[in-house]
């Protein structure tokens, strides 16, 4: 049984910039920020869905199983099953995928799938020298012992350390995410006077799409509990331009490294979800989809040059749908970094990657700037890392709407050396 899914509607959060400080939501007042909105315009109630799932990483003690935690919140009943899934940067797009496969299965008609995530919430964590200290004094019995643990105390143990430093550096090479991002630059010949352009027009088009109103009925306005409101996406620099960029040191591979703070995607906080339906529920409810996904797909490769990902689940995507590059008519690209991005496009350009690496007869083809993520991306947008897979789905499928196109691809990078790839059309 393979019935056709639908994605009906979607909304989400404004993302917020981390400002050194746990911002004013965490990932479930998130969920809930972007959930309420989306779920009262719909005709059929919140408790008619069959499950929610929920794509979250940095999941903070306070929310174990955010899903769970926001589906209460919203109101959808105590018996609506709800799960997180987790697989770094596609969280949000497995939390589609994911219900995308129970509905074309028949095991489910409707679920609300999203991606939470409050990167500004990430923990301080004690180093294992110190974490052993603790213990160490918390197991002495005799006063004697709990001295002499006492006494083995140096200030080291005290120094917190970042946990979503850590979280973003791979533990098998021991590279973090933008170093790996050089890497790819570097084989595939990408400047850093390319990197800044790109993140340039990165803030130029978010800029363009806030100014001419393309992201209403995307972006819902959230309030905090002192009822101040957060209304647009906040990392967006309209201003930015080549020559402030280029004063900018790298921020990973000193001196001659090209991945800085500017052409990286920015440590944000935000929220997205997206519904989707069967055709009994489409005919049920009365529902009019705007989407039907066509298929997914998700491919490994060496985390040491993870950013090539998009390349190879696109690749595969395509193949099992006998299309190819030029088929594909809107793009949607998880800005990780500018150079990740490059590097990809010149991999579908370089003959022998494409043979070598994808098992095509030559080249794949180039994919034209002005059909990718042409309202910006996680450089001006920001990476909430459990949600971004979700965004460029929901916005790839209403970009393609307001530019009349019919076939279109979100796909990202994924921390670890994973890729994924989702094929929409248009209804």
């Amino acid at each position: 049984m393979s019935r056709p899914v639908y994605i009906i509607d979607g909304s989400r959060t404004p993302f917020l910039k981390a400002q050194g400080g746990p911002g004013p939501f965490t990932p479930v007042d998130l969920a809930v920020q972007a959930g309420r909105p989306l779920l009262a315009r719909q005709p059929f109630k919140s408790s008619d869905f069959d499950q929610v799932i929920l794509g979250c990483v940095n999941v903070i003690a306070d929310e174990v199983n955010p899903a769970r935690v926001a589906a209460l919140r919203l109101g959808m009943g105590e018996d609506m099953v709800a799960f997180g899934v987790q697989i770094n940067c596609g969280s949000g797009m497995q939390s589609i995928d994911t219900a995308y496969r129970y509905i074309q299965a028949g095991q489910a008609d409707m679920i609300l799938a999203g991606g939470a995530e409050a990167l500004s919430y990430s923990p301080l964590v004690f180093p294992q020298s110190g974490v052993r200290w603790f213990a160490g004094l918390a197991t002495a019995r005799t006063t004697l012992a709990k001295l002499a643990a006492f006494f083995k105390l140096r200030p080291s143990y005290f120094k917190p350390i970042i946990g979503l430093e850590r979280g973003l550096t791979d533990p098998v090479t021991d590279l973090n995410m933008g170093q790996t991002a050089e890497v790819i630059a570097h084989l595939m010949g990408i400047t850093r006077e390319q990197a800044d352009a790109y993140a340039v027009e990165s803030h130029q088009r978010l800029a363009n799409a806030q100014a001419q109103g393309f992201l209403k009925g995307e972006v819902e306005t959230a309030f905090d509990r002192k009822g101040k409101y957060y209304d647009h996406d906040d990392g967006v620099r309209p201003d930015s331009s080549m020559e402030k960029l280029a004063k900018l040191k790298p921020a990973f591979e000193r001196p001659w490294g090209q991945v800085t703070p500017g052409n990286s995607s920015q440590i944000t906080d935000g929220a997205c979800w997206t519904i989707l339906a069967s055709e009994d529920a489409v005919k049920k409810y009365g529902l009019k989809p705007k989407a039907r996904i066509i298929d997914s797909a998700w491919s490994g490769l060496d985390p040491t040059v993870m950013g090539f990902g998009p390349v190879l689940s696109s690749n595969r995507l395509l193949k099992r749908n006998n299309m190819t590059i030029h088929d594909i008519e809107t793009w949607e690209i998880n800005e990780a970094f500018a150079s990740q991005v490059l590097a990809c496009l010149a991999a579908w350009k370089d003959d022998k990657f494409c043979r070598e690496v994808l098992g095509l007869d030559g080249a794949a083809g180039e994919i034209d700037r002005a059909k990718l993520n042409v309202d910006g991306g996680a450089i001006s947008l920001g990476h909430p890392v459990g949600t971004s897979g979700n965004r460029i789905v929901l916005h790839l499928v209403n970009a393609m709407h307001r530019l009349g196109t019919r076939r279109g691809v979100a796909t990202e990078c994924i921390g670890g050396g994973l890729g994924g790839a989702m094929l929409i059309e248009t209804v």
